[in-house]
């Protein structure tokens, strides 16, 4: 697994006594009050500066800007600030600011991460400044994240950003050679996949399974090239953030008409890489990996289901003593109530074969689960609300994992096979 990152659900928002009885607290009922209060003072203070935002007048929608892309339901402020920036054209500014309280049982402990049954903590406090015109253009993504995933410990934000991507996660810049091809060159979202990096991008405020077996961010080089109904892009990457330049990537991208939308995207190592770190798995980063998605789209309703398989070839050298698979399948769901209240919803299933050691004293097993001939099911459901820039949105979810192997499920001492989580994130989008 890729430091895996875990989950227990169910909304209404909790009270703080809630909090209490479940949080990380001493042993007498006094200090586990104070626990719980002290992680919802501090949401509080979150929730308190963006519910400053449900003031502001209604928003007329215009176009909005390419990035960072939004999947929904959360609609990004169409009246960035923007000023003058002389020869290089107009620079726009925007950004996130939000938190998130969460409830979970079975926390993990991992290096870095809170284990606590009660966590508030900031998920967003990002700017992006950008240009959109003219033959050169750039973008800049600043700030504090987390990347709450199922199945996983969670970083808090201070460590995410010193762990993962640091204060600059994305940054690029663009040469638009002509309105159909254009070349990009930085630290780039990856090709792959369905899910965002950050929680404001996506359907639900975690990340999936699925997710987490894909790259999230690259540094290298991206060709783009439009022609109708077909998008193309490939890219030249260090993969998974190891800064050694062996992966290709790219995705073809075909829209039937407005409403269906198909996509194939993926990627291969092109040389074994022996780094391993939080950001960098090194079983993931020396693995191959494709995605089939397909995309509904009408009125109020999106559906998108899709499969993945990822291969890890055998390399000795580096420290993987056997080759290993997943297999997995996903559904994302986001239905509109009204233009405030929508519905977010995915179920997912993924399945690692081979991997195993057997009698084999000197092997070490490849790892891409929770163990060697492990698989997990999730779902979860996002009740969201926005007004204007203010948005609010609730998150249940729940993760089984089948035949894990002892300690590397979930719990203190990982033998616990299933997590759930409750989730609320409140913000801004300014």
């Amino acid at each position: 697994m890729r430091g895996f990152r875990p989950i227990h659900a169910l909304c209404p928002f909790p009270s703080a006594g809630a909090i209490a009885r479940i949080g990380r607290c001493s042993h007498s009922r006094t200090g586990c009050v104070r626990a719980g209060t002290t992680v919802f003072t501090r949401l509080g203070k979150i929730i308190a500066l963006a519910s400053l935002a449900s003031l502001l007048p209604d928003v007329v929608l215009a176009d909005e800007l390419a990035q960072p892309s939004f999947t929904g339901p959360l609609q990004a402020n169409s009246h960035p600030y923007s000023f003058d920036g002389g020869a290089i054209g107009r620079i726009y500014v925007g950004g996130q600011v939000s938190g998130i309280g969460m409830l979970q049982d079975n926390p993990v402990s991992a290096p870095h991460a809170d284990d606590a049954h009660a966590i508030a903590d900031i998920s967003n406090a990002q700017v992006e400044v950008q240009t959109i015109e003219g033959p050169w253009q750039f973008y800049l993504q600043l700030g504090a994240y987390s990347l709450p995933t199922l199945g996983a410990p969670y970083l808090r934000a201070n460590e995410a950003v010193g762990q993962y991507f640091g204060p600059l996660p994305v940054a690029y810049l663009k040469a638009v050679i002509n309105p159909e091809f254009s070349v990009v060159a930085g630290a780039l979202p990856t090709l792959i996949g369905v899910e965002s990096n950050f929680t404001f991008q996506n359907i639900n405020v975690e990340r999936g399974l699925l997710w987490n077996q894909e790259p999230d961010i690259s540094r290298g080089i991206q060709l783009n090239y439009t022609e109708g109904a077909w998008i193309a892009s490939v890219s030249f990457n260090d993969g998974y953030y190891s800064g050694k330049y062996n992966w290709i990537s790219g995705s073809v991208s075909y829209t039937a008409d407005p409403s269906d939308s198909f996509t194939v995207a993926g990627g291969s190592h092109l040389s074994a890489n022996g780094k391993a770190s939080t950001a960098t798995p090194l079983t993931q980063n020396n693995s191959r990996i494709i995605d089939l998605i397909y995309t509904y789209s009408h009125d109020t309703l999106s559906i998108t289901p899709y499969l993945q398989h990822t291969r890890v070839n055998r390399a000795p050298e580096i420290g993987i003593d056997r080759s290993a698979n997943t297999y997995g399948a996903a559904t994302l769901i986001k239905y509109s109530f009204s233009s405030r209240w929508s519905l977010g919803a995915r179920a997912e299933y993924l399945r690692s074969t081979g991997g195993g050691c057997g009698e084999d004293i000197n092997c070490t097993p490849t790892n891409l689960l929770y163990g060697t001939w492990s698989s997990a099911w999730s779902l979860s459901l996002t009740p969201t609300y926005q007004k204007n820039l203010f948005f609010a949105r609730c998150e249940l979810s729940y993760v089984q994992s089948h035949h894990a192997e002892p300690g590397a499920a979930f719990g203190s001492h990982g033998s616990r096979d299933s997590q759930a989580r409750a989730i609320a994130e409140i913000g801004v989008l300014f």
